[in-house]
């Protein structure tokens, strides 16, 4: 029966033909009512502040972790991509956004629909015996809206620049998850530092404080010497516990990156001192814009509600479709199928909203004031980029300056430490100098350790205001 039904394709073909014909060729003279849209023009500055014009750029490359030779780092960004569910919620939205895609293109495109119907009924006219009708309709039905006024390929157009939007959501989400990273897994060997030059400390004072009191039980030392070290002893041990806190806490905090549990990381070998500074200067500013996924996305979102804006226009005209059916109709089954009982049908509509209710007044508006909330986005969103490269260029700028004088300050304390230790010993000094000395060169160590990772910390921060070699394509 259903290769049977199949031959009504031939009769409902001729009527598909002229619903579908006449759709074309209105479809042509089809316009759109909306505004086209035009890039927002924002100057870009001629330099960066501090920097010339001319300066020969060093972009960040695609995979700009690299720069900082780290096989450990390699592999915890490479597990990020993986497994991180921010990466992986931030890739299911751009799905969502392309099945709406599909969803908004569908008008665009004729229905078709296939039904068929078997009935049978019993009846009594009159004083009449009861009369018995089967009646079989096997039909296809077509309908196209014709899109006159651009209204569905404005929501197309929408749907599009949507997806797009999220594809650049995304881009960012990995942006922004790879820096973390990175900044996360340099906190972690700064802390790790940080903890072994307070270990290291603590024991040059426990070894300071057990002869201090050898001298004090030969009766060559006094109590009060003993007293100070032992308050040192106390100090350094209690500043202990918050480091190895901080150092737990970021080793946690990279886990949750890398989409692993807690006790499944481990960070072993290495520190900041070991590892590259790759070089990185941005190139022009008017440059930065095409390398933003973020301002990629505020304009994709623009682009959206200048579509939405048209659709909301064209809501105000009237919506024609035609239709058409076509099959068999027969109370034998036998003869379904003869050309004697063909069915078919043509038709028209036209719909033109009278009132609503200042709903579509209200579409109308909002369409609008999206457009310019939008607008407004995208101008921050720009003009912030600037700034986070400003931003990040002084910070590693100063963050340098600082790490080289306090490399300077380390070494003028070892230097000093070492002259008090051998003073000591000569006699020619008291333990307090040499307590004093001590503490000097713990601060100036945990200092530079501190430094060094806000320097690291600040070369990250430019690489993700640089877009981390991010690249739109669909740029000119």
């Amino acid at each position: 029966m259903t290769v049977r039904l199949l031959a009504t394709r031939l009769c409902v073909r001729r009527q598909l033909r002229l619903c579908l014909a006449a759709g074309t060729a209105l479809l042509l003279c089809a316009c759109s009512l909306g505004p086209s849209y035009r890039k927002p023009a924002i100057p870009a500055p001629a330099a960066w502040t501090g920097t010339r014009a001319d300066t020969k750029a060093a972009w960040p490359s695609a995979d700009w972790w690299r720069g900082f030779a780290s096989p450990q780092l390699d592999a915890l960004i490479m597990r990020a991509q993986q497994a991180n569910d921010d990466i992986a919620a931030a890739a299911a939205r751009v799905r969502e956004a392309d099945a709406q895609m599909r969803i908004a293109g569908a008008p665009l495109l004729p229905s078709v629909e296939g039904s068929a119907v078997a009935e049978r009924e019993r009846s009594r006219t009159g004083g009449n015996p009861l009369n018995t009708y089967t009646e079989y309709a096997p039909q296809i039905s077509a309908s196209y809206e014709l899109d006159f006024w651009g209204k569905n390929r404005a929501a197309l157009h929408a749907a599009k620049a949507l997806a797009a939007a999220s594809r650049y959501d995304r881009e960012t989400v990995e942006l922004t998850v790879l820096t973390d990273v990175a900044s996360t897994y340099f906190q972690v060997l700064a802390l790790r530092e940080r903890l072994h030059i307070a270990q290291d400390n603590l024991a040059s004072a426990q070894a300071i404080l057990k002869d201090l009191k050898l001298q004090q039980a030969a009766g060559t030392g006094n109590a009060l010497d003993v007293a100070q070290q032992e308050t040192t002893l106390d100090t350094l041990y209690a500043g202990i516990p918050p480091l190895r806190q901080q150092l737990r806490q970021a080793i946690d905090a990279l886990a949750i990156l890398t989409g692993q549990t807690p006790e499944a990381m481990n960070i072993s070998g290495a520190s900041l001192a070991e590892l590259s500074l790759p070089v990185v200067r941005p190139g022009l500013p008017s440059n930065l814009l095409a390398r933003r996924p973020d301002v990629a996305a505020a304009e994709a979102q623009l682009m959206a509600a200048n579509a939405d804006m048209a659709q909301a226009r064209a809501a105000f005209f009237p919506d024609i479709t035609l239709t058409a059916s076509g099959g068999y109709a027969s109370n034998a089954l036998a003869g379904l199928l003869d050309p004697a009982n063909e069915v078919f049908g043509l038709a028209a509509s036209l719909v033109q909203p009278i009132f609503e209710g200042g709903a579509l007044q209200g579409q109308s508006a909002y369409a609008k004031a999206r457009y310019a909330e939008l607008l407004a986005d995208y101008h921050k969103t720009v003009i912030g980029a600037f700034a986070n490269v400003e931003d990040a260029l002084v910070a590693l700028q100063q963050t340098g300056e600082q790490a080289r004088r306090q490399r300077q300050a380390v070494i003028a304390a070892r230097r000093a430490y070492a002259f008090a230790q051998a003073q000591l010993g000569a006699g020619t000094i008291n333990v307090l100098t040499l307590l004093n000395t001590e503490s000097a060169l713990f601060s100036a160590e945990d200092g530079m350790a501190q430094i060094r990772l806000a320097h690291f910390q600040a070369l990250i921060g430019l690489f993700n205001a640089l877009g981390g070699g991010w690249q739109n394509k669909t740029e000119g």
